[in-house]
C-alpha cells in the first residue's frame, strides 16, 4: 500500500512556491507602478487619486462620508483624510457638511474632479487592456478570474473583512 505524502510544513515554501510567490509579487507591484506611471504621465494624477475619484463618481450624489470612503478604499482613516486634503487643494473634491451627523463630512466630487476622471479613463483603460488582457486567451482570463476570486475569499476569511 503506497504511503500518503506528508503534509508540507506550513511555515516553509517549496522552491516552486517561492518562484510563484516572487513572480506574483513582482507582477502585482509592476502592474500597480505601470498604472500609476501612465496616469501621472498622461493625466497628472496618481492611482490613489483615481481610486478616490472613481469611488465618488460611482456613488449616489457623487459624495461619500469619510467612513464610507475608508471602507471602499480599504485605507486607514488618516490616509483618506490626507488624500482628500491634497485633492481638495487641487479642486477635485470638496468637503460638505452632513446634516444627519454634524460630526461627519461628505466628500463631494467637483466638476473639475469629474473632468479629470473623464479625461483619464480612456488611457487608463487602454493600459489595463494592454497589460492585463491582450496577452491572455479568454480561457486564461476566466482562470485568472477564478484564481483572483479564490484569493479574495481566502483574504476575506483571514481578515474577517471584504477585500476592496
Amino acid at each position: 500500500m503506497p504511503s500518503a505524502r506528508p503534509k508540507p510544513d506550513p511555515r516553509k515554501l517549496t522552491a516552486e512556491e517561492i518562484e510563484l510567490f516572487d513572480t506574483f509579487y513582482r507582477m502585482r507591484r509592476g502592474f500597480d507602478r505601470a498604472l500609476d506611471a501612465q496616469l501621472q504621465r498622461d493625466s497628472g494624477i496618481s492611482i490613489s487619486e483615481l481610486e478616490v475619484l472613481m469611488s465618488l463618481i460611482r456613488s449616489p450624489g457623487r459624495r461619500l462620508r469619510v467612513r464610507e470612503l475608508v471602507a471602499m478604499t480599504g485605507w486607514e482613516k488618516s490616509r483618506v483624510s490626507h488624500q482628500v486634503t491634497r485633492m481638495a487643494a487641487r479642486g477635485f473634491v470638496d468637503r460638505q457638511e452632513c446634516a444627519e451627523d454634524r460630526r461627519a463630512n461628505y466628500i463631494h466630487l467637483t466638476g473639475e474632479g469629474r473632468r479629470v476622471v473623464v479625461r483619464a479613463l480612456p488611457g487608463h483603460t487602454a493600459t489595463i487592456r494592454r497589460l492585463l488582457f491582450d496577452d491572455l486567451t479568454p480561457e486564461q482570463q476566466a482562470e485568472f478570474l477564478t484564481i483572483s476570486q479564490q484569493m479574495n475569499a481566502a483574504i476575506e476569511a483571514e481578515s474577517g473583512s471584504t477585500v476592496s
